[in-house]
C-alpha cells in the first residue's frame, strides 16, 4: 500500500502533469483554431501572411521601429505572434484604405485594433510614454 510521503509525491506529480498538460492542450487548441478555413478557404493565420506580403514594400524604418518599441511591453515569449497580429492588421488597414505608405496613424489604428479589449489599459500606458496623442483613437478604444 502506498502510504505517507510516497503516496503525496505521488498525488503531487498527477495533479502537477494533469495541469501542465491541460494548460499546454489549451494553447495548443487555441492555434489549431486560427489555422482552420472559415467560409472564405483561408484562416485567420492565412489571412494575417498574407496582410503582411502585400504590404511589405509599403514599411519604412520609423513605422518598424514604433512597431518594435509597441510590442516591447510584450513577454518575449509572445513577442513574435504579438508582431506578427499587428502587421496583419495595419496591413489589412492599409490594403482597405489603398494607402501607397505605412503612416504612424496606419500603425497606431493597427495596434489598437488588433489588440485584445482587457489589454488597452497597457496600450494606453504604453502610448502615453511615447507621447502619442490618443484623442483621434478615442472611438477605437471603447
Amino acid at each position: 500500500m502506498l502510504t505517507g510521503w510516497f503516496l503525496l509525491f505521488i498525488l503531487f506529480w498527477v495533479v502537477f502533469l494533469l495541469v501542465t498538460m491541460s494548460i499546454g492542450g489549451f494553447f495548443m487548441f487555441r492555434k489549431f483554431l486560427k489555422r482552420l478555413p472559415k467560409a472564405d478557404g483561408k484562416s485567420e493565420l492565412d489571412w494575417q501572411e498574407y496582410y503582411i506580403e502585400q504590404t511589405r514594400h509599403l514599411w519604412g524604418t520609423e513605422e518598424k521601429a514604433l512597431l518594435e518599441d509597441l510590442v516591447k511591453p510584450v513577454p518575449q515569449l509572445f513577442r513574435d505572434v504579438a508582431r506578427q497580429k499587428i502587421a496583419g492588421k495595419i496591413g489589412e488597414l492599409a490594403l482597405k484604405e489603398q494607402a501607397t505608405h505605412i503612416t504612424k496613424d496606419l500603425v497606431i489604428r493597427g495596434y489598437i485594433i488588433a489588440t485584445p479589449k482587457r489589454d488597452h489599459k497597457f496600450l494606453v500606458k504604453a502610448l502615453k510614454e511615447k507621447q502619442i496623442d490618443l484623442s483621434p483613437y478615442e472611438h477605437l478604444l471603447n
